[in-house]
């Protein structure tokens, strides 16, 4: 690992910029010395709706860290397809796995608003992650916690069905119904994802994910309302999908 050359005193842009790095939460805990000399050297950048961060196959390493903003990363297929695998939002990061193991990109990422970010050259990220305990710790939970969801996901698409998957995709992103007079157990979606990135998420074409919804309508599992997507009975949905990834796996 590269280690970052000493240097002798900071500047007010260097101490504004080391301030800036401690914000971000993987790296509030890094050593001081080290976070001030990886300050001078990372880059601000910013990025339109829309605009292509890194690229697929890629043979940059840098990290980047979302400072305001939101970033989709995702991969296509030979055919065009595309599968979405996750989407970040501020203080969150990605890069990480090319600035660790030295190899190409495994994913692109685009802005999907008008976005701040910090890149940081792998050889200084590698030495802030590993300048405090605490820090490591937060990059390993980071890591584990990409493993897990993906994990996740890899079981549902090759053990669900599209309708299951899009009610597995549609819990994860939904959150508790505030003010409902119907049920204070319905959660909601909102904004509710358009039906080409539910397809991306669930690893579909969007014409099935149109018919999934027409039909979980028809069913009354949920509400489709202005600005929102309400799930009914979110723990009859959550309880059919573990029944039939218990029956899958043979449990």
């Amino acid at each position: 690992m590269a280690t970052l050359p000493p240097s002798p005193g900071g500047s007010p842009a260097d101490a504004a910029d080391t301030d800036r790095l401690r914000r971000l939460p993987i790296l509030s805990h890094a050593a001081e010395d080290v976070l001030q000399r990886a300050a001078r050297s990372v880059a601000w950048r910013t990025y339109a709706a829309g605009e292509l961060i890194i690229d697929l196959q890629d043979t940059s390493h840098d990290v980047w860290f979302v400072v305001d903003g939101s970033v989709r990363v995702q991969v296509r297929t030979p055919s065009g397809r595309e599968l979405i695998l996750t989407d970040i939002g501020a203080g969150g990061m990605f890069g990480e796995i090319a600035a660790i193991d030295g190899k190409s990109r495994t994913a692109s990422a685009t802005a999907l608003l008008r976005s701040r970010l910090c890149a940081i050259p792998a050889a200084v990220f590698l030495e802030v992650s590993c300048s405090a305990p605490a820090t490591c710790h937060a990059v390993l939970t980071h890591m584990a916690a990409i493993l897990r969801r993906q994990s996740k996901r890899l079981l549902e698409r090759d053990a669900l069905p599209v309708r299951l998957r899009l009610q597995a995709e549609l819990l994860r992103l939904s959150r508790p119904r505030s003010g409902s007079a119907r049920s204070a157990e319905e959660r909601v979606v909102s904004p509710p994802p358009r039906q080409h990135v539910l397809a991306g998420l669930v690893g579909t074409r969007r014409e099935a994910i149109s018919r999934e919804l027409a039909e979980l309508v028809r069913q009354g599992t949920i509400l489709r309302e202005r600005g929102a997507i309400v799930i009914r009975r979110p723990g009859a949905m959550r309880a059919a999908l573990e029944a039939e990834l218990d029956a899958e796996l043979g449990f």
